[in-house]
């Protein structure tokens, strides 16, 4: 067997496998009397139907089988010993002028087009320097959190009418384009809270109803195609909320109001613990740091996502890209040739950072062990079950379901993948000069 490399250029090769009969019928005659051993043909007893029988009736398909697998071992092993980076998967060029008898006498050669990993420096410094902002709540922000908790801790009343703010519970029916209830469709009791609704038409159409009252809603409108703002309301998943086109019949069984509590001691008492604040200064202060909390989470998306823009932008190499639109067409059949052209170039940007995060991750020597990847499925979880029931899990319960989790080998790669590009982005960002900058919430969601 004889296997050689072909450099088109730095980042394409052609490998070429010459095999000839004396490598591949030793693998033959053992996979025939295999074959042999197990076969049930009339006429014969078990394990007793002679070799030269089965190779008169398979040996054909039997060599090209155990051609393939000696292509396949030998492409991966060559691949393995050359420490070739190649990406995506080789692909077998087809030679209509090579025909074969498969008589057990033939010389094979097989061509592979592979496409190479480009070679790239990275260099990130302190000369790099990317903003890292620093939220701050601004009064309407505060304003509106403050409401919402004092509502949340208040009297509840329920008025004959619903008005701007309240919470209409009731019984969301999936309908069908005919406006007619959809057989086993998707039905939920839920309570719709009017401060929520996005769009004002809607939002409008919501008040003045009572009791018993019907209507139509768009809950994608509403929501403004809030995916989990609808999962949640329906008690469904975010990809079956995500593709949700049906009007929904909303059946008004209560409205319900929310006066707010009064800024006294014993709310703050339920709220903070007794004696913890006082005032109402306090009490702001409190809430200010809560809503900043959760904010600087928005902060380190956002700085995460400058930094994979900035690093695409820094980092320069080309990629094979006319072998990957080949290879991606070749491993996804129904891909037509519009999607092919519409999403290369976001496939392009996703393969180049996965290249950089390889090359910091090994450069650094950035070792990724499992309790981190448990530990980020468990929060992922924790976070999924929140949203569908205010009680949160035990954390013996959370850590059962996380080893169930875990022990998909898809989930595990997805939470892997995840905890590598923090790791990346923390490598990242304890080089380059980060920038600090004060914004107001506000300010901050334009961006």
């Amino acid at each position: 067997m004889n296997i050689t490399q072909e450099k088109i250029d730095s980042l394409n090769a052609i490998v070429k496998i010459n095999i000839n009969p004396e490598d591949y019928q030793p693998r033959v005659d053992k996979a025939i009397k295999d074959h042999a051993k197990k076969a049930k043909i009339p006429g014969f007893r078990p394990g007793m139907v002679p070799a030269s029988h089965i190779k008169r009736m398979y040996g054909k398909s039997i060599l090209v089988d155990e051609i393939n697998n000696m292509l396949s071992d030998t492409l991966n092993k060559y691949i393995e010993t050359e420490q070739l980076e190649v990406l995506g998967q080789p692909l077998p060029q087809l030679d209509e002028d090579k025909q074969y008898n498969w008589d057990f006498a033939d010389n094979f050669e097989f061509n592979y087009e592979v496409g190479l990993a480009p070679d790239f420096n990275i260099d990130f410094s302190a000369a790099d320097k990317l903003t890292q902002y620093v939220i701050k709540v601004d009064e309407e922000t505060l304003a509106s959190r403050i409401k919402n908790i004092r509502r949340s801790y208040g009297k509840m009343t329920n008025p004959d009418v619903s008005a701007d703010d309240d919470v209409l519970y009731g019984e969301l029916v999936q309908l069908s384009p005919d406006g007619s209830v959809f057989e086993d469709g998707i039905s939920n009791t839920a309570s719709v809270r009017l401060d929520q609704v996005k769009d004002e038409a809607v939002k409008a159409s919501l008040i003045g109803l009572k009791k018993g009252d019907e209507i139509t809603l768009n809950i994608q409108k509403a929501f403004d195609n809030d995916a989990a703002k609808v999962a949640g309301l329906l008690k469904i998943d975010e990809e079956t909320a995500a593709d949700l086109k049906s009007d929904f019949r909303l059946t008004v069984k209560n409205v319900n109001r929310l006066d707010e509590s009064d800024l006294n001691q014993e709310f703050f008492d339920k709220l903070f613990g007794e004696g913890t604040v006082t005032t109402e200064e306090e009490f702001r202060a409190k809430i200010t740091e809560e809503l900043e909390g959760m904010m600087q989470q928005d902060a380190e998306r956002k700085l995460q996502d400058d930094i994979y823009k900035y690093s695409l932008d820094k980092v320069q190499f080309e990629l094979p890209d006319e072998f990957l639109k080949r290879w991606l067409k070749a491993t996804n059949e129904k891909l037509t040739a519009e999607e092919l052209a519409g999403g290369y170039n976001d496939f392009a940007k996703n393969l180049k950072w996965t290249l950089i995060e390889n090359k910091v991750i090994k450069e650094q020597n950035i070792d990724i062990q499992y309790d981190e990847v448990f530990e980020l499925a468990k929060i992922r979880l924790d976070q999924q079950f929140r949203m569908y029931s205010p009680t949160p899990l035990s954390d013996e319960q959370l850590g059962q379901y996380t080893v169930q989790y875990l022990q998909n080998k898809e989930n595990a790669n997805k939470i892997f993948e995840e905890v590598k590009a923090f790791r990346v982005f923390d490598y990242i960002k304890s080089v380059v000069t980060l920038d600090k900058q004060e914004i107001l919430y506000t300010d901050f969601q334009k961006l």
